[in-house]
């Protein structure tokens, strides 16, 4: 009897063990997959030979997790204990322990610290180092400096060099196909040469993340697929009617229209003097494109047009020739494409700068002549 009983308390004891025992193994795995304490996201940075455990003991200093533990114990459940991926994460508030450890052992491009970003634009290059705020999820600018002009600010290399920065290549609406090339070649975070320059307008002006070390020739075809798309997409849908024979010649136009203004408000109004003027048979008489046909694209003209060179027959002197010039003047943006394709519904075909960044447009010459005179007067005020 004694041996039952003792027997008995044993198996009892043992099934409010095994009961326990479960209990906290549920309570864990709750614990693992339901949303963290975090209230405000925090940047996360995996060093070159970090340790799991390291790792968990600074998330639950920071709050993000609620044992450093568990967080170690989930890992090592799913096998990822040993994964750890070089980097810096931003965690987002109430990330739970599955997700964070999912996020820091999946690897790929950096979503929090520091990013450096190459922005090609139409009058320069610029080199501007930013890094993630996690509390905002914004961005805040800690260096910027011209790369051909200025000399390298303090501590700006040892930032861009760490291996978990992240790299962006940022082509400005407007830019040449030259200045591209020109500016790549610059980049030393990226390899490989360049055979050609690309045709002109056939580069998407867009951002661009990459990895150190990438073929900038990889990179050109890249840009190139991304302007693809989007002038095939925009040519599909395009107004009726319009003084287009191809894709292409539309190009020419999103070109000219990027060139004339970058209020965005106006584009659709300064595409549709250009059509108008097509299917009047009119000259389109654009100083961008004659200014094209100085510099070849290599760089800013940097002075005003002389009448020799208004005067001057070539392919891209629209005050001389009839119609389109033959290429694209630049790399246009969406934006443009867009209102080459969906121009305004207007009767203008002059158009001038107001003083405001905008322009005044016009239907009759005399309407056009008097706001070339407001404008003179404004020019006459401001020198």
């Amino acid at each position: 009897m004694i041996w039952r009983h003792i027997v008995s308390n044993f198996l009892t004891l043992a099934i409010v063990i095994m009961v326990v025992l479960g209990g906290l193994v549920t309570w864990a795995k709750t614990q693992y997959e339901e949303p963290g304490p975090l209230t405000e996201g925090i940047c996360l940075r995996v060093e070159s030979g970090a340790k799991f455990r390291d790792i968990s003991e600074t998330l639950a200093a920071q709050g993000a997790v609620s044992s450093a533990y568990i967080l170690r114990a989930g890992a090592d459940y799913s096998d990822k204990d040993g994964k750890l991926k070089i980097g810096s994460y931003l965690i987002e508030p109430h990330s739970s322990m599955a997700g964070i450890v999912d996020q820091i052992t999946a690897g790929g491009p950096s979503t929090c610290g520091t990013e450096l970003n190459f922005r090609i634009g139409v009058n320069g290059q610029q080199m501007i180092l930013r890094t993630l705020d996690p509390a905002t999820g914004r961005y805040v600018e800690t260096a910027k400096f011209d790369p051909k002009a200025e000399d390298v600010p303090e501590g700006f290399s040892e930032e861009a060099q760490k291996a978990d920065t992240r790299l962006r290549v940022t082509l400005a609406e407007g830019v040449t196909s030259w200045q591209v090339v020109e500016a790549l070649k610059a980049a030393d975070f990226l390899s490989g040469d360049v055979a050609e320059v690309p045709a002109e307008g056939t580069l998407s002006p867009d951002s661009y993340e990459v990895t150190r070390g990438a073929n900038r020739a990889d990179l050109l075809a890249q840009m190139k697929a991304r302007q693809e798309t989007a002038l095939a997409l925009a040519w599909e849908t395009r107004s009726e009617g319009l003084p287009y024979a191809s894709p292409e010649e539309a190009l020419v136009m999103a070109s000219i229209v990027e060139k004339e203004t970058g209020v965005a408000s106006e584009r659709a109004q300064v595409a549709s003097v250009f059509v108008n003027r097509l299917e009047r048979g009119m000259k389109l008489q654009t100083d961008p494109t004659v200014i094209y046909g100085v510099t070849k694209g290599q760089g800013a003209l940097g002075r005003g047009l002389r009448q020799s060179e208004l005067r001057r027959e070539t392919p891209y002197n629209t005050y001389v020739i009839d119609g389109l010039p033959p290429t694209p003047i630049c790399n246009p943006g969406t934006a443009a494409i867009d209102a080459a394709l969906h121009p305004a519904d207007t009767p203008y075909i002059y158009f001038v700068a107001d003083g405001t960044g905008g322009h005044a447009f016009a239907q009759t010459l005399d309407e056009h002549n008097a706001n070339v005179a407001r404008w003179r007067a404004i020019e006459a005020q401001q020198e």
